[in-house]
């Protein structure tokens, strides 16, 4: 019984470990495309040409959200980095790409549309549900070994 509760118990958690698609901030000038996906408090920045898709790896990307500027950091694979907790507070946003390029200066805007409670309210909420579960089999579990004890002490 007890290794039933424990399966019960890891397929709630790893359900509650889904987690839903990621915030995305899509935003274009005429020759660039910037590409960001929001992790938590993380962005990763996907940057490219438009004309043929090729990623721009030689370039300084400053981002503005929420009226603060913020420095992003070149990754090998060719995207960019940001890391602050601006990215965690529900709603829209505005967000300015600048990307300085050689002696060209971009600026790409978008919309980051972050959902109220991202992550936590779920979360929470599939907790409860797993705990209520754990409860509800240790309840069962514990009736059935006093009814076993109480018939053991009483066989007729």
């Amino acid at each position: 019984m007890l290794v039933a509760l424990g399966l019960a118990a890891a397929a709630c958690a790893a359900a509650s470990g889904e987690s839903s698609a990621p915030a995305r901030v899509e935003a274009r000038s005429a020759d660039l495309m910037a590409v960001g996906l929001v992790h938590d408090d993380g962005m990763t920045i996907r940057l490219s040409r438009l004309i043929d898709n090729a990623p721009v790896r030689d370039a300084a990307v400053t981002v503005t959200l929420r009226g603060v500027t913020h420095p992003t950091t070149a990754e090998a694979d060719g995207s960019f980095t940001l890391q602050t907790k601006d990215l965690a507070i529900p709603g829209p946003a505005a967000v300015e790409f600048q990307v300085v390029q050689a002696a060209a200066r971009e600026t790409l805007k978008g919309t980051l549309q972050v959902a109220a409670g991202a992550g936590s309210g779920d979360d929470r909420n599939s907790a409860r549900q797993l705990w209520w579960w754990v409860l509800n089999f240790a309840v069962c579990i514990g009736f059935l070994w006093l009814y076993s004890r109480r018939r053991k002490a009483n066989p007729g």
